[in-house]
């Protein structure tokens, strides 16, 4: 079996060490066996390159280096990754990323910044005074119970709407905005998160999730992936929580 992943925007949306989610999706797809690429997309990649990809990733970053991939991720390689999520194409996206597949951004000063529409939410930033949701943050995937762990730090406050689940339940931290008790969501086989650090080497099961939905999904099959030695990815899991 062989496995492409479109990584967006690794030169400017990999801030937050969220490089490591690359490293553990190659990695746990590696130790199984399965012929796994990175495909690097850029502001000048072609978007063709982007569309024989099997599972997608996209990060965060600041401010500067949000804005640039941002206005191209709208103008041009976002419809794409709006299309091949509806297809059932795998995906997850983290803060600012997260945050662009959304109706829109409203920062505390200026118009509303218009999103991609993947995703039923919208963020806004409430004010220049409002307190940032920053901390270690447990929270309990909805649909199969299992806790995840992690570290958010984000000044918008992410709304979801009728037609959006979320990802997780809030046992500790903020999560999507400090009040609904609510962190990231899910639409079809895409992941949305605020959880840097990065997310998945703490947490196997939400990467082999996504290996699983993106082999299922290429060869039209259930896939039950070979089990693999996790002890060190549960002891830092445990450690977290």
């Amino acid at each position: 079996m062989k496995l492409t992943i479109a990584w967006l925007y690794p030169d400017l949306m990999s801030t937050y060490g969220d490089r490591g989610n690359i490293i553990v999706l190659t990695k746990r797809c590696q130790w199984r066996g399965i012929d796994v690429g990175v495909k690097e997309i850029t502001l000048e990649t072609s978007v063709s390159e982007l569309k024989k990809s099997d599972l997608i990733f996209m990060g965060g970053a600041q401010d500067r280096q949000q804005k640039l991939a941002g206005t191209d991720f709208l103008k041009h390689k976002g419809p794409f990754v709006k299309e091949m999520v509806e297809k059932g194409i795998p995906a997850l996206f983290v803060c600012a990323a997260y945050q662009f597949v959304g109706h829109y951004y409203k920062p505390y000063q200026g118009d509303p910044i218009p999103g991609a529409g993947i995703f039923d939410l919208y963020t806004e930033h409430p004010s220049d005074q409002a307190k940032r949701l920053i901390g270690n943050v447990v929270a309990e995937v909805i649909s199969s119970k299992k806790t995840i762990v992690g570290f958010e730090n984000h000044g918008g406050r992410t709304y979801l709407g009728k037609n959006l689940a979320p990802f997780a339940k809030v046992i500790k931290g903020f999560g999507n905005n400090g009040e609904d008790g609510y962190e990231g969501a899910v639409y079809k086989n895409a992941i949305g998160s605020y959880f840097h650090g990065p997310l998945l080497p703490k947490n196997p099961h939400v990467a082999d999730w996504l290996i699983a939905k993106a082999l299922e999904e290429k060869y039209g099959k259930k896939i039950k992936l070979v089990e693999s030695d996790d002890t060190l990815e549960w002891h830092a899991h445990r450690f977290a929580l």
